[in-house]
């Protein structure tokens, strides 16, 4: 059985020039222990996806799907309490821009043990062994005076690692991470990647990596769904993919790949469907 089942996923947002769709029907499912990958390009409705499986989006969106299930419970019947009590325990997800996510008020410490506190039974002493294992665990040298920095004292990559320690303090069966990468430089991104991956492997998590970063797709993923403009485009594992995409759209963003410029200049998503 699949440990995340989607179908027909619809969000909406109204606004002042009428209604904006930004999730069309869309369907797919994750096995456990799966790594699934979610690419396109800005505005293709990513994230919203996910955000809408979460409940984090805002009450003027309209959700509605004919299927919504994790682990075989149905989530659109949970109440807003038993939905906290998934989130961030069973279901984590690593936001964008890790500076940003941490709250800048409280240091690390603070910020891991919130999490262990509303989701475990762990008394004081416990949650500080555990949030100390979990700051080891990423890789952020000296943890027991980390557990003492602000944010805005860190690195972006220790942030971010910071925000996957949080992510997994509760062995969360499935893992959203959501442009993972950004703003971090190469050598960094490498070593976060690696750092998701090893954890992957190491809990057997189902993880859904959200990137428009084909180079992230072929490192990780078992397979790949491809979104436009809120649509599932294709759907396929990963090598099949890269070596017989099917959709004109997956085909594009692939031609747009610096490796496989062919002329003068990097053709473009809307060269290639113009054409």
């Amino acid at each position: 059985m699949s440990l995340l089942e989607i179908e027909n996923l619809r969000v909406e947002f109204d606004t002042s020039s009428g209604v904006f769709r930004a999730l069309d029907g869309v369907s797919y499912s994750v096995d456990p222990g799966e790594v699934l990958a979610i690419v396109g390009e800005s505005g293709s409705g990513k994230s919203v996806a996910m955000l809408a499986l979460m409940g984090l989006l805002p009450k003027t969106a309209k959700v509605s799907a004919d299927k919504l299930l994790f682990n075989g419970q149905d989530l659109k019947t949970l109440n807003p309490k038993q939905r906290r009590k998934l989130i961030g325990s069973e279901i984590a997800m690593i936001f964008q821009e890790p500076i940003a996510s941490l709250n800048p008020c409280f240091n690390v410490g603070f910020q891991l043990n919130e999490a262990l506190k509303t989701h475990t039974d762990l008394g004081k002493a416990a949650r500080r062994d555990r949030c100390l294992e979990l700051l080891n665990d990423v890789g952020i040298p000296d943890p027991k005076s980390r557990l003492k920095s602000y944010p805005h004292q860190m690195s972006g990559g220790q942030c971010q690692r910071v925000m996957i320690a949080m992510a997994i303090a509760c062995s969360p069966k499935l893992l959203i991470a959501d442009e993972p990468t950004t703003a971090l430089d190469v050598t960094i991104q490498r070593q976060i990647l690696e750092l998701l991956m090893n954890l992957q492997q190491q809990t057997k998590m189902a993880l859904i990596m959200i990137t428009h970063d084909m180079g992230v797709v072929a490192q990780t993923a078992d397979r790949v769904i491809v979104q436009y403009k809120g649509k599932l485009m294709e759907e396929a594992p990963v090598l099949d993919l890269f070596e017989s995409p099917k959709n004109p759209y997956t085909k594009a963003l692939l031609s747009a790949l610096p490796e496989n410029a062919t002329g003068d200049r990097l053709p473009t998503v809307a060269d290639f469907v113009q054409a």
